[in-house]
């Protein structure tokens, strides 16, 4: 199989969408019109014969050792299809996708995330999965329905989660026990985890922090709100006011007066979203925030042991979310085909064995099952772990009595990289650490105003994160 292999830098940073969505609102060929060359119908497949698909995607070398060997399982059960593959650290990917767009040449099948899932369907680059799905050639019936609808638009299925993620605190175990203090759970109070982490760096001498600041980090913030019966947003809004911002952010200046985070030297370069830069990797904190799914990239590059439990706040605010999703190009020669790929690299269970949890939990319940047990990595092992612990605790009904399983961050929140991000985070606040006595974001201004993270593109009404 022709393997196409670009250079690897910055493996695992998040994508940067902001010049994505820049670079593809003004490249010549997306007009509101859609790409050139395309008419207004899904194309349909080409004849039968030999089919090379071309795959595009971010990651690690792990994440593509496993996903070039599902593909050859394809091919070895499919003789007929071929792939040629693509594959890259994720600084740059939207850079070199949005050059790819411009001209007419996307990959037929290409990893996205939410940041970029609304743009790419307005743009007509993304093909409507919605009547292989309706007519099962798409087969996602084994998928919870939270994360169906994260693939949603409009009311169209336009790509397929590749897995589920939560939001998590991964932790240096090894520290915490030379420092004799106990280590973080699921389920604390905000509250308890900062004392918790005031006396990491209490212990240590002031030598390693408890916490990274995530006073901008929409992850930390999004749970929090919930925790307070709020929103991040609610439709196209904002979902809180400026006094819960307020809140927010001083709840975190107390922290930093606690001496419970990093100064701002030390915390700026994980900003970047590298794993290599997080923290806890490079031991300047006991503890970060990440995706579940980042655990075992994470722990490869430590000689630490990782652990990782939910993040502060009841486990109940959390959701089902998509850690990144398939989708494919609305230009393919063979979209029978790409619809096939992407239903066996969802429903299929040795591809799911294969896969572990380089991208979470396998989004199909039934390959869920398939899988259980197959997974030998001890990093692996307890990233799948957590997802399954929360997804119990987080069962349909309880979840739905709560409140409907939340969609995606608006594109405004694109502004800055979230931290440890592996695909679908929209950004980071900017961080507030102002030493004044009255903090500047105190205004009379509307909270849509206050130190409003980015924006959307001219024309681009907010939409999906």
């Amino acid at each position: 199989m022709p393997v196409v292999r670009p250079p690897i830098d910055r493996l695992g940073a998040e994508p940067g969408r902001r010049r994505l969505l820049t670079a593809l609102l003004g490249a010549p060929l997306l007009a509101s019109g859609g790409l050139a060359g395309c008419s207004d119908r899904a194309a349909t497949s080409a004849p039968d014969g030999p089919v090379e698909l071309s795959v595009f995607w971010w990651g690690g070398a792990k994440r593509a050792e496993l996903t070039e060997k599902v593909l050859r399982l394809y091919s070895a059960r499919n003789p007929r299809v071929t792939f040629r593959v693509t594959w890259q650290g994720a600084d740059g990917y939207y850079d070199r996708l949005a050059t790819q767009a411009a001209g007419g040449n996307v990959p037929d099948l290409i990893q996205l995330d939410d940041a970029v899932l609304t743009e790419y369907t307005q743009r007509e680059i993304i093909l409507d999965l919605t009547d292989p799905v309706a007519d099962h050639r798409l087969d996602l019936r084994g998928l919870p329905e939270g994360l169906i609808r994260y693939g949603t638009v409009e009311g169209r299925t336009m790509a397929v989660a590749a897995g589920q993620t939560h939001a998590s605190l991964v932790f240096n175990r090894d520290l915490l026990r030379d420092l004799r203090v106990p280590e973080p759970r699921s389920g604390m109070t905000w509250a308890e985890y900062i004392s918790w982490a005031e006396q990491v760096t209490e212990a240590s001498d002031g030598q390693v922090a408890g916490t990274v600041d995530p006073s901008g980090d929409y992850r930390a913030l999004w749970l929090w709100l919930r925790s307070q019966g709020g929103e991040l947003y609610r439709g196209k809004q904002l979902g809180f006011g400026v006094e819960q911002l307020i809140a927010w952010f001083e709840i975190w200046q107390q922290a930093r007066r606690g001496r419970a985070t990093p100064g701002a030297a030390l915390a700026e370069p994980a900003d970047s979203g590298e794993p290599a830069r997080q923290l806890v990797v490079t031991g300047l904190t006991a503890a970060s925030f990440a995706w579940s799914h980042q655990l075992p990239e994470l722990q490869r590059l430590t000689k630490a042991e990782l652990g990782v439990v939910g993040l502060p706040g009841p486990p109940g605010v959390q959701w089902p979310r998509a850690s990144m999703y398939w989708a494919a190009f609305r230009g393919t020669r063979h979209p029978d085909a790409v619809i096939d790929v992407i239903n066996f690299l969802t429903t299929n269970g040795e591809a799911g064995t294969i896969l572990g949890h380089e991208r979470g939990l396998n989004a199909s319940l039934a390959v869920r099952r398939y899988a259980e047990g197959s997974i030998t990595d001890p990093a692996q092992q307890r990233a799948a772990a957590l997802g399954t612990v929360l997804t119990d605790q987080l069962g349909p009904l309880r979840r739905l009595r709560r409140r409907a399983t939340p969609g995606c961050v608006p594109c405004w929140s694109t502004r800055r990289r979230a931290s440890a991000s592996d695909g679908p985070a929209p950004g980071r606040w900017p961080r507030v650490s102002w030493p004044r006595r009255t903090p500047p974001w105190r205004s009379d201004r509307p909270v849509s105003e206050v130190d409003r993270p980015g924006g959307c593109a001219s024309g681009a009404a907010p939409g999906r994160r």
